[in-house]
């Protein structure tokens, strides 16, 4: 049988029993519960230890056990602050190695995201392009880029990345010299029409002459073979 008393109580502790220890402590003090065989035997102490972390209530200030794996002190029974030795610490959470993407920030066992990269602001995109060229295409890529500011331990690659590009389309996809080759072309084909008919109609001038020449030359055989009076 356990009886409770206010007075022979250990330091800080205003309430206890033989069987149970300290049930009550002071205002500004903890209470922490340990446990021994069967009995659960309190104490009072300034702060929580290890794994543990301090919840303060009007009632009692109580040591709350961490409930994450390999976690030597927490904030909330499931939010880590501080790993065991040899892991990293990372969203609350304890990991053998930083996860994809993250890496230990400044030598500390804490994983540094990439969004604390300063980066600069995105610069204008650039002509629509294709293998290089800025015609002769309808539809290609244009990009843009910005600067890494600030990376953290110094390792751009943990930054995102510094250059985006997107599809675009072009309204007039022929280019000059595509243009001029096609007006060259159209006047070689309009010269070499031009000769054609130019030399049909010259052939039909000289078929027109020599057809007027034999009806000529018809002619002055018929008076020369008529009859004389």
């Amino acid at each position: 049988v356990s009886t409770e008393l206010s007075q022979g109580c250990a330091r800080g502790c205003d309430l206890c029993s033989e069987f149970n220890g300290c049930l009550r402590c002071s205002p500004k003090l903890f209470i922490l519960l340990e446990r021994n065989d069967i009995r659960q035997i309190g104490i009072c102490l300034p702060s929580c230890p290890l794994g543990y972390f301090g919840l303060r209530n009007t009632d009692m200030n109580k040591c709350i056990k961490c409930k994450i794996e390999n976690c030597e002190s927490c904030f909330s029974r499931n939010f880590c602050t501080k790993c065991k030795e040899g892991l990293y610490l990372h969203k609350g959470r304890c990991y053998v190695t930083c996860p994809e993407g993250y890496s230990a920030a400044n030598g500390t066992m804490e994983c540094s995201s990439p969004a604390q990269c300063e980066m600069s602001e995105w610069g204008p995109w650039g002509p629509c392009s294709k293998k290089r060229k800025l015609c002769g295409f309808k539809k290609g890529n244009e990009d843009r880029t910005r600067r890494i500011l600030q990376a953290p331990s110094g390792d751009v690659s943990l930054c995102p990345a510094t250059t985006e590009v997107r599809r675009c389309t072009v309204q007039k996809s022929q280019c000059p010299e595509g243009k001029r080759k096609k007006k060259e072309e159209q006047g070689k084909q309009d010269n070499a029409n031009g000769n054609r008919n130019r030399k049909d109609t010259k052939d039909a001038k000289s078929g027109t002459k020599k057809r007027k020449s034999k009806q000529r030359g018809a002619a002055v055989l018929a008076t020369s073979a008529s009859p004389a009076q």
